[in-house]
């Protein structure tokens, strides 16, 4: 999952995308809505997170841009009044959801979590193939009914690895959906979790290379 942070108080943003990051997800961060309309314009997100008060651009300016892109992610607006009228006032610009500040982490992190199995093109909840099933809800992962225990970035690439099955995924996608715009395109940082994930796994062929194509989870052996 890819999210995108846009909150002007540095803090609180840069909390929010360490807490996100620590939950398996892929996060980018700005301070500004002229930022967030660049960031916008780069990669596809499934929710962002938008502060409604921003500085360059307000925020009501940034969802209205999601709203009309063509993919759109999902917007979980964030605002410092929890009255009726301000909550009334982002959804009928389109925003998912809203949550007034302050607010409980754990209560954003489900709210995310919600927004994005709400995307059209979301899958079921838990996502299963080759005798492995991950539960990005609950953050639990199995290897034919053997409980994983996984990192976060080994959880965010079986994640992307599942919800792409059975086509397979490029080095290159996996940076996209399981990292953030910092991640060094020529290490071999994908590589090196793959091999960490497969060592956790009963039967580590589940996970197949294809040279030049990427990764993908493989089909049992008829």
């Amino acid at each position: 999952m890819r999210v995108l942070v846009v909150e002007d108080v540095r803090r609180l943003a840069d909390d929010i995308t360490e807490g996100l990051r620590d939950q398996a997800m892929a996060v980018d961060v700005v301070y500004d809505g002229i930022d967030a309309a660049a960031k916008l314009q780069l990669h596809d997100y499934d929710v962002v997170v938008l502060d409604r008060d921003l500085p360059g651009m307000h925020g009501d300016t940034v969802c209205r841009m999601v709203v009309d892109s063509e993919h759109p992610a999902m917007v979980l607006m964030l605002t410092a009044s929890g009255a009726p009228g301000e909550r009334v006032a982002g959804l009928a610009l389109g925003a998912d959801d809203y949550l007034p500040k302050p607010f409980h982490f754990p209560e954003l992190v489900l709210r995310v979590r919600a927004l994005a199995r709400r995307r059209p093109q979301a899958q079921a909840r838990v996502l299963r193939a080759a005798g492995l099933e991950l539960d990005p809800l609950a953050r639990t992962a199995s290897d034919d009914g053997r409980p994983l225990a996984l990192s976060a970035k080994e959880f965010a690439v079986l994640d992307a690895l599942l919800r792409a099955a059975p086509r397979a995924v490029s080095a290159e996608e996996l940076l996209e959906r399981a990292w953030d715009e910092n991640a060094d395109p020529f290490t071999k940082t994908v590589q090196v979790t793959i091999s960490r994930l497969r060592r956790k796994l009963d039967n580590p062929s589940a996970i197949e290379t294809l040279p030049g194509v990427g990764y993908r989870v493989a089909r049992p052996a008829a």
